[in-house]
């Protein structure tokens, strides 16, 4: 028997490392799309406003907090801090995507106009007072305008983004209105979207009384008796 050791085995040749898949996919002649940074943007922003909204109806204003709202949309508090310098800040954003923005599809595309301005209103008006009834829109609406009255800039924005251009809509309907004879030559137009949505407000906002359709008829039948020359035909009685 041979004492003789045995001869070393050759080392196995180095294994060549696999491509990426993307190369790999480059080799036989394949496109490969980039990750969409934009969608992927889009998406962690919508679950931040979706978030916020969510967690504001939960735990109120006072507790919401940026680290919560990231938590919640599943990202980075700097992720947050990137587009927003505040909760309020995110918080007026939600509120605008709720409310949908000017021009984009399901915005705001104006009053309704079949020649009967008291009838245009009131259906408006209504629909004002279920939102304003809605905790999906009461609550932020609540939290934006309290964080308004004692932060000038951010009180600046609400009104500019959410609260001119719906102020604006009802202007173009008061103006087809006058421009139609249906309303005195000399209405004041801004004055007049103030006489309509002012005690609307007053009342949402103090909850004086219940904030109800009769209201909203009533007020609209009291403005438009005095802004049309002074006819009272048609002007309801408030009864809630």
């Amino acid at each position: 028997m041979s004492t003789e050791p045995p001869a070393p085995r050759p080392a196995a040749p180095p294994q060549p490392a696999k491509p990426a898949k993307g190369a790999a996919a480059a080799a036989a002649g394949k496109t490969v799309k980039a990750p969409d940074a934009g969608r992927r943007s889009e998406r962690s922003r919508r679950a931040t406003l979706d978030a916020a909204l969510a967690l504001l109806g939960e735990v109120g204003y006072n507790k919401l907090t940026i680290e919560a709202i990231a938590a919640r949309a599943g990202v980075g508090k700097q992720t947050i801090y990137r587009w927003w310098p505040s909760k309020a800040a995110v918080l007026l954003d939600a509120s605008l995507a709720l409310a949908g923005e000017p021009d984009a599809e399901g915005g705001w595309a104006g009053l309704p106009d079949t020649g009967d301005l008291a009838a245009d209103l009131k259906l408006v008006l209504r629909a004002t007072v279920d939102e304003f009834n809605d905790e999906r829109y009461e609550a932020p609406a609540r939290a934006l305008t309290a964080v308004g009255a004692t932060d000038p800039e951010l009180g600046a924005r609400f009104t500019e983004r959410l609260l001119e251009p719906q102020l604006a809509l009802y202007e173009d309907r008061l103006r087809t209105a006058r421009e139609a004879g249906q309303l005195a030559r000399d209405t004041d137009l801004r004055l007049t979207v103030e006489m309509l949505l002012g005690p609307l407000t007053y009342r949402w906002l103090l909850r004086t009384a219940p904030l109800t359709h009769a209201f909203t008829d009533a007020l609209v039948d009291r403005v438009l008796g005095g802004v049309a020359g002074g006819t009272t035909a048609g002007v309801g009685k408030v009864t809630a």
